[in-house]
């Protein structure tokens, strides 16, 4: 079987890639490489992987994606989190789990990213107003019952997802954990890519609610810290804009 190797010194993030994509392919939800085995020479870690020639997601797949995500996003558990630790690109992404979304998403989520960002030259208001967000996360859920932990991706943009053929799209390189399922969807409108028929597809099957407009900006500024820790001063603006926006929404 052709394969797929991913190399690199930290054994742990492979690792993890490779829980995340079993996860994954245990709901028999949507496709993802198969996992082969995790070796370590010479202080070098390998991932081997079932190699899939993979397209751009096009109408029919990215259609087939939007039903498949749902019925990812239906497999759930009584906390938000995951059994260990992960990653998110390179960063560490902490799993520990809590009983409460919006405590899971301040503590585990925004806090240890503002936390680097402001070491990383945030700027002083800008970090004071992601931890004012933080200790007000609850807000943005109020008058609403909280998601369930759904089984997320939790790295979805269009570089992570293609096709095998018309009908069958393939994700991978997950960051998964249990959490809002709409922090999949808010990922995956970041940074464009995805057919409008992904989105139509998805909400037919699982209806976003009403307050997903606003969370979206909330959930995508994980990703944009992150982004600004990991690549600097090109997403320097975007964090601070986003920081503004929803501490402002806040203050009404």
């Amino acid at each position: 079987m052709p394969e797929f190797v991913k190399s690199l010194a930290q054994a742990e993030r492979l690792q993890a890639e490779a829980d995340a994509l079993e996860a994954i392919r245990a709901t028999n939800t949507v496709r993802v490489p198969g996992f082969i085995d995790l070796e370590i020479k010479s202080g070098i870690s390998h991932l081997r992987l079932e190699y899939l020639e993979l397209r751009p997601l096009q109408r029919s797949a990215a259609i087939a994606l939007g039903e498949s995500l749902a019925a990812l996003h239906g497999y759930t558990q009584a906390e938000y989190g995951w059994q260990q630790d992960n990653f998110i690109g390179s960063m560490p992404q902490f799993n520990s789990p809590l009983s409460s979304w919006p405590l899971f998403y301040a503590q585990r989520r925004l806090l240890p990213q503002l936390k680097w960002a402001v070491s990383n030259g945030l700027g002083k208001q800008a970090y004071e107003q992601g931890i004012f967000l933080t200790e007000n996360c609850e807000v943005f859920f109020s008058g609403s019952s909280h998601p369930q932990p759904s089984l997320l991706h939790g790295d979805l943009w269009a570089g992570n997802a293609g096709q095998l053929n018309e009908t069958t799209p393939v994700i991978f390189d997950p960051a998964s954990y249990y959490g809002d399922r709409a922090a999949d969807i808010a990922m995956s409108e970041l940074f464009g890519g995805f057919p409008e028929v992904f989105y139509t597809s998805y909400r037919h099957a699982w209806p976003l609610p009403p307050e997903y407009s606003l969370r979206r900006q909330l959930y995508n500024l994980y990703h944009v810290l992150n982004h600004f820790n990991l690549f600097g001063s090109s997403y320097l603006g975007q964090a601070k804009r986003l920081l503004a926006e929803l501490s402002s929404e806040l203050k009404g």
